[in-house]
């Protein structure tokens, strides 16, 4: 198969969420669980760092993923959707998959996935999650494509988690009320595992804590740890200086993200990467 006959392959044989909407939506992780068996269980031999929420889940991925390489950790991010290419989705350190993996990848486990009849998505998952195990990967940023609690990237065990902003979306498949779509984001949060939550909203803040007392992961609202002293554009940059509460120090931050609402995502980096600081990274 070439690269383009892969695509095909992977976009018009299998059910994929932007096609044929809500019938794509899987109400397990059956698919997801067989795939990584077949695979010999790439998740388990990967630390990540999973990231859900409504908005600035994939611009706080690409910001965790570009300060774990820029401190010389062989990175892995995993995003969804692409806007050019199919490899935009599964990077390491910032290289984009090869179309011969891609190719490969599909053409090796063909047979034994079509016995499976798994979506677009979860093809994808499966094949980040091999690549990432293959190439040895210090870490890999991992985003949730739809909701948290079912989807794909959900059978992962990962050493940080983080869920930005609640807003509506998709309410035909995760809810109608902000509580109800959050408890579906939470469904990220794991036994023990440590939470960052960007934002904090007032009619979430009890399903957070409830779900993270429940399994005993400690959480921390990153707004609550960070203070903004002054915030402003400059040549191009959204220039932040933040007052870390914990630590009463200052930093300044230039992003190239000039967006506002970015001072919420960078808040609940910065918090996700202090507890990766305690979980062994950047020593």
């Amino acid at each position: 198969m070439t690269y383009q006959q892969t695509l095909d392959y992977l976009f018009t044989k299998l059910p994929m969420y932007q096609r044929v909407g809500a019938a794509a939506y899987k109400a397990d992780l059956n698919n997801t669980i067989a795939i990584c068996k077949a695979l010999g269980n790439p998740e388990k031999k990967i630390k990540c760092v999973h990231v859900a929420g409504t908005n600035g889940k994939g611009s706080s991925s690409h910001m965790l993923a570009a300060v774990l390489q820029q401190a010389g950790y062989k990175t892995g991010l995993y995003t969804s959707p692409h806007l050019v290419d199919f490899r935009e989705r599964i990077k390491i350190n910032g290289k984009e998959i090869p179309k011969t993996e891609v190719v490969k990848f599909v053409e090796e486990h063909k047979t034994i996935f079509e016995s499976i009849e798994p979506s677009f998505f979860e093809w994808t998952v499966g094949l980040a999650f091999d690549y990432f195990a293959k190439q040895e990967v210090d870490v890999a940023i991992i985003e949730v494509g739809l909701g948290g609690r079912l989807d794909s990237t959900n059978v992962i065990n990962p050493v940080a988690c983080l869920i930005t902003n609640i807003g509506f979306d998709h309410m035909n498949l995760l809810g109608n009320t902000l509580p109800l779509i959050a408890q579906e984001k939470a469904g990220i949060i794991k036994s023990r595992v440590p939470v960052t939550i960007s934002q904090t909203q007032l009619e979430v803040i009890s399903v957070f804590n409830n779900k993270a007392k429940e399994l005993k992961a400690p959480i921390e609202f990153a707004d609550k740890n960070y203070k903004v002293i002054s915030a402003s554009h400059q040549n191009h940059f959204l220039s932040l200086e933040l007052l870390h509460k914990k630590t009463n120090t200052k930093q300044t931050y230039n992003l190239d993200l000039q967006g506002s609402y970015q001072i919420k995502n960078v808040m609940g980096v910065l918090n996700t990467i202090e507890i990766l600081k305690e979980e062994g990274f950047f020593n």
